[in-house]
This record gives structure tokens, sequence and C-alpha cells, in this order.
């Protein structure tokens, strides 16, 4: 689904204005995403207790067809809570949700989001003990040193459930899950009893996916310190590897905390 904010404009607008005109909004239909429908977005996002942005995603939508907030589904509360815990302001937390964040952390189907990643099953496979290299040539397309074979959405979890066939906890560490892609391999630094735990803990919503990310920050010095000092390059460098230059995720997230930081500085 697109995700639809200030700016946006066309049928998704229009069908977005209608559901909001569903559910009480005053505003007219004119298929472009302007500060009307902006402000009857936030009042919709928190009706329903879902995080306010004014950005209409999956959440959003299906918060307005069903009128209500879905079980599982982040809330405003749940950023407030981590940025306490990490002793950041509010409006840092919600950037690196903007930005960093898939926008929802569940396929339709309720399955937790994940990308696989051969590569990383090749390594964890090493690790293991286990020939790796053997594995890659009977089954490239789940173990191979070089990145790729990636099909997206549901797809990702039959590669998953492929390659737990040759080796269950060397496959779940090589998949990234949920909202902030926290991927597997991390679960013992971030305190999780085994890799089995760790993505038991994120099917059972994205509040426990924030809360993966949470230590994710807190066990990175670096990565913490970045986000006190508001150090967006080196935070995007660590968290998103030398590919953040090309996707702006910097400039994404300088922007994004510049503009929540005016919006709570505006309620003060």
């Amino acid at each position: 689904m697109t995700i639809l904010r200030r700016g946006s404009s066309g049928d998704d607008v229009l069908e977005l204005q209608r559901l909001l005109r569903l559910r009480g909004a005053t505003l007219p239909l004119t298929s472009h995403f302007g500060i009307q429908t902006d402000a009857a977005v936030r009042a919709a996002q928190a009706r329903y207790g879902l995080v306010i942005d004014g950005i209409a995603g999956p959440k959003t939508f299906v918060a307005l067809q069903i009128d209500g907030r879905q079980p599982g589904h982040l809330a405003a509360a749940d950023l407030q809570r981590a940025a306490d815990k990490l002793a950041l302001p509010l409006a840092v937390v919600r950037a690196v949700n903007e930005v960093e964040s898939r926008g929802t952390g569940f396929l339709p189907d309720g399955r937790p989001a994940i990308l696989f990643e051969r590569h990383i099953m090749y390594r964890q496979l090493r690790l293991a003990k286990l020939d790796a290299d053997d594995l890659a040539k009977g089954f490239p397309k789940l173990v191979n040193p070089a990145r790729g074979g990636y099909m997206g959405g549901a797809s990702e979890h039959v590669r998953l459930a492929g390659a737990m066939h040759i080796h269950r906890d060397s496959a779940l560490e090589s998949a990234s899950w949920g909202l902030f892609q926290i991927m597997g391999f991390h679960w013992l630094r971030l305190g999780y009893a085994s890799v089995l735990a760790y993505t038991d803990a994120m099917r059972t919503g994205e509040p426990a996916q924030l809360g993966a990310f949470v230590r994710f920050v807190e066990t990175d010095p670096a990565l913490h310190k970045a986000l006190k000092t508001r150090k967006w390059d080196t935070f995007a460098s660590i968290y998103n590897g030398a590919a953040y230059k090309a996707n702006l995720y910097d400039i994404k997230l300088a922007r994004a905390y510049e503009r929540y930081q005016a919006e709570e500085q505006a309620t003060v």
C-alpha cells in the first residue's frame, strides 16, 4: 500500500478522505492531502491510539476501516516508553520510527515482516561448523556467499522455511525481523535466551519489535551516543551501512526530527 502524507494526491488520497469522513471528519473530497486531511488523520490516529504522525499507512487505513486499532500495533505510548528508556527526546524516537521502520511489523496474514539473507545463512552455517560450501552448491537460493535471492512479502517466509530444513537456528538468525529489521543473530547481545525466544517475541506484536530496537541501541554505545547528540550521519552509517548516503537516511532523519521537535514545542 502507498504511504500517504502531506503533499500526496490521487485516488488513494480520495479513498483516505472518504474513510475519514465516514468516521466523522469534516473535510472536502479533494484528492489532495493538505492541511485539513493531515489534521483529520492525526485526530483519527489519536482516537485509535496509534502513533500520531499524520502519515497514513496500512495501520491507519485498517483502523479507519474497522473503526479501531488492531491488537499488536504500535501506539504513541510505546514510543514514549522507548524514549524514556533510552533517555532521548520523543522527537528522536518518532523520527527513527518514521524513517527506519517498515511502517508495519506484520504481513496482512498476521506473520511478522521478515527479510531472509542467504549470505548471512552461509556465514551462520560456517559458525555452526557445518559445510556451508557444500550446502551452497545444493541450495544456492538459500545458502550463498553473495547477497540476493530476495522475493519479498510472504515469499520470504517460504525461503525461511526452506532454510530451517537445513538448520533451524542458523535460518532464524539469518532473517531480519519486524518493524526495525533487527537481525536474528543479535539475539544473545540483546539479552534473549535463544534465537527462538527472540523470534517468538517478534511474533507477539510491534511493541516487542520496538523493544528489540531499544535493546539494540542500548547495547551499542556509539549508536546510542549518535542519537543523543543528533549525529544523524553517524547513526545512519552504523544502522544502515554504507548505503545510507544513497538512500539519504541521514537527511530524512534530520528532517523528521526537526518536524517532530517543532510540533512538540508548539504544544508546550
